[in-house]
This record gives structure tokens, sequence and C-alpha cells, in this order.
């Protein structure tokens, strides 16, 4: 029993199988994760997951919306652990399908633990996070050969100077690496200024890629300085991922729109 490195899930056996549904486009989904959600009695399914997803699962399995809306009401994660563990413990392929990866910001950890402590078999099937994949679908890469050899990746959930963030800004300013931001775009005016006074450069390009992976993907370029100002003017909304640095002048639309 427990957190097991096979397949039992998915060859039919019951338990909790944990996808990363990625950013958005079903078929970004792995093989793997379709194939679980393919074989599931029962599908707890998250509202950035693709919801096309759900077609996909048999027609007798048992959908639950899940969702934990940003700042919104929704389901506690100790619902979604109840759920996961209850249904699995009576026999039922249970499929948890998240959006991004699970483990990316996904609290996928904690759902893993929940069915290790009630001997629920758990399986983690990793999904395409929207850290990469939606600068890349925007043509932005994170890395670039002779520009920047790495890249950080944090959430803006709460702004710099909340009690509840970890982050160093000031070394964020300072690590030469491309920063990427998720759950951003309410803390982008209070993050940008933050770097802004811990010294990094006002003119670092700038990109904001909202709905990535959906056919309403649209995205707005400038400098640390003006991005913020250039959403809110964008009305921007999440989901969208913030990217901070040099190789946001790379993508082909950058030059059209003034980033640089």
């Amino acid at each position: 029993m427990g957190h097991s490195t096979d397949t039992p899930v998915v060859a039919g056996l019951p338990g909790v199988v944990l996808v990363g549904g990625g950013p958005g486009d079903p078929d970004l989904v792995t093989v793997a994760g379709r194939r679980a959600v393919e074989l599931a009695d029962v599908l707890l399914v998250d509202h950035l997951a693709p919801a096309e997803a759900c077609s996909w699962a048999p027609d007798d399995a048992v959908v639950i919306d899940v969702a934990k809306l940003p700042r919104g009401p929704g389901t506690t994660q100790k619902q979604i652990n109840e759920l996961m563990v209850e249904h699995a413990l009576a026999g039922r392929r249970v499929v948890r399908l998240k959006g991004g990866d699970g483990f990316v910001f996904g609290r996928g950890v904690e759902e893993v633990r929940a069915c290790v402590e009630a001997g629920v078999p758990v399986q983690v099937i990793p999904g395409v996070t929207s850290a990469t994949a939606v600068p890349a679908l925007a043509g932005i890469p994170v890395t670039h050969r002779g520009t920047v050899q790495g890249f950080s990746v944090i959430s803006g959930h709460v702004p710099p100077g909340h009690p509840d963030s970890t982050l160093d800004y000031a070394a964020l300013a300072a690590a030469g690496t491309t920063l990427v931001v998720l759950m951003g775009v309410q803390t982008l005016p209070a993050i940008s200024g933050a770097l802004l006074a811990a010294g990094m450069s006002p003119d670092t390009p700038a990109a904001v890629v909202a709905d990535g992976a959906s056919p309403e993907q649209r995205a707005v370029f400038g400098t640390l300085t003006t991005i913020a100002e250039i959403a809110a003017r964008a009305a921007i909304t999440a989901p969208a991922v913030t990217v901070i640095g040099d190789v946001a002048s790379l993508a082909p639309a950058a030059s059209s729109t003034g980033g640089h």
C-alpha cells in the first residue's frame, strides 16, 4: 500500500492517480494522463484542468468539480483529500485531474500524503507546467544560449512584504535568471516595484501571456517599468504568466508591439 512508483492504477486497480492536465489545451495532456482518465471511476477536476478531458472518462464515471477559485469559493483541500480517500477505499479508480503540473504550486504532495496516510495506493503522472509551456506558446524561451543560463519560477499569490511571502526579491533581482511569475496578475505592480527597488534595470524586457494554450491566448509586452500598466490597460486577467528578463524581447510579437 501507499506511494507506488509502478502503474497499478493505470493498470486498472483501485487507488488514486494524480494527473497533471497541462496548461489548458487538451492536446497537451500526456498520453499517460489521458489513459488514466479513460479508466476512471471517479474524476475530481480542477477549474484550470482542460474541460474536454472530462469527455474521455467512461460514461458511467462520476465527475466531481472541485474547483478552488482564486480568492473565491470552492472546495477546500481537506474536502478534496477526503473525497479521494473515500472513493478509493470504496474500491473505485480515482483520478485527480489538475491544471498544469500538480507539483508546481499544485499542492500535489499534500494529496499524495493524504493517500499514503489512509493506506491508499497513489500514483503521480506529471503534467506540462504553464511556467515553461505558456511562454513557449507565445514564442518566449525561458533560457537562451548566450543570454541567460537559468530561470526562477515564483508564485505571485501574495505581494512582496506580505507576512506569507517567503521570497527574497533583492536576491531575485540580482540572480541573473529569467523570472517567471505564476498567479501574479493582481500583484504585478507590487512585484515589479519590489524588483525595481532592489536594483533590477527598469529597461528589463517583460511580457504577460494570458489564457495560455487556449484560443483566447494573448500576450502584451513592455519593460519592468511599464508592464503592470500595460497589462492593466489591456484588461489582462487570470490565468496569466509573466516573464521578466531579456528573453521576453525574443518573441516575434515583442518587436511589433513595442517590447524591447
